[in-house]
């Protein structure tokens, strides 16, 4: 996702010279390519995060769009009061991005790991939260955010992420994208953990389970309609995540149900339950331990249809 996020915004500075970049010591080997481009455009603020708001804030009060990024969950723990008092309260036009979401940094201990950002930034009046599921949501996510104006979060995986669209989908802020029908239960994904999603529901179908499949890159504003067309098609949604289960896309689902007038489906969040993640291993290795694997969610899934 990385690379596409880059590449994206080297498009949008093409055709706008008041597009800013900036970095905290951070993105090596991946934002040179703009930072030649547009040195007069490009700011590496140093180890300084919540000085790197500050000035992002700035710049943007001044009539410029600005990206800032960093990974892991640096600009969203060490700046939040930046964030909230600088560039929410003023609606300004700064876009947060982050690398490293959930437990890509797995190995690095649970100081890295980045599993309440969505609940955190999904508070904030006038954030706008996007966690795109492959390359190509996080490349139309860049465009569509720059397009947006105001405050936004981008959360990235990393490089490498599997590519689950084989051709660039509808993709619209608010929108979620369908990327599978089925009947018996619906699972709303967000983030790079789709992929394993979609091998979920692959497998599902030799269990006699067909699942309907939905990318909810779109995390704040969510699509409400396409949550209850679900709950009303299927009558049980489980939401997957790499996140807690507290205040993120489950917690975004379960709002929009508790409204839902008459029969409500049954809403299964599956995620990391209120907890920090002691273990340090690889991303999937943990991921396997939270039963957040492609096996994992079979399993979860196999046994709540089951009971239902």
């Amino acid at each position: 996702m990385r690379p596409a996020f880059i590449q994206s915004l080297i498009q949008i500075a093409e055709k706008d010279d008041g597009v800013f970049l900036l970095v905290g010591d951070i993105g090596f080997n991946l934002v040179e390519p703009y930072a030649r481009k547009y040195a007069d455009r490009f700011i590496n603020v140093g180890v300084a995060e919540q000085n790197l708001i500050g000035i992002a804030t700035g710049l943007a009060l001044s009539g410029k769009q600005v990206f800032v990024y960093s990974i892991s969950g640096f600009p969203v723990f060490r700046c939040l009061e930046q964030i909230r008092d600088d560039v929410c309260a003023h609606q300004a036009n700064v876009i947060v991005v982050t690398a490293g979401a959930g437990l890509v940094y797995g190995t690095l201990g649970m100081t890295h790991h980045v599993t309440e950002d969505i609940a955190v930034m999904r508070a904030l009046p006038g954030m706008t939260v996007i966690s795109p599921a492959d390359p190509i949501e996080a490349a139309m996510a860049t465009f569509a955010l720059a397009a947006r104006g105001g405050p936004g979060y981008l959360r990235l995986a990393r490089s490498g992420d599997p590519v689950i669209h084989q051709s660039p989908p509808d993709f619209k802020i608010g929108k979620a994208i369908q990327l599978r029908e089925g009947s018996d239960v619906t699972l709303l994904a967000a983030g790079g953990i789709t992929a394993n999603v979609m091998a979920a529901a692959d497998r599902l179908v030799t269990h006699g389970v067909a699942a309907r499949v939905a990318s909810m890159h779109s995390i704040k504003p969510i699509d409400r309609e396409y949550i209850v067309n679900s709950a009303k098609a299927t009558g049980l949604i489980c939401t997957i995540e790499e996140h807690n289960v507290i205040g993120g896309l489950g917690g975004a689902v379960a709002e929009v149900l508790a409204e839902m007038p008459g029969d409500r489906a049954r809403l299964v969040r599956l995620g990391i339950n209120d907890m920090y993640c002691s273990e340090v291993g690889t991303q999937n290795y943990l991921l396997d331990r939270l039963a957040l694997s492609a096996d994992g969610i079979v399993n979860q899934v196999l046994s709540l249809v089951a009971g239902s």
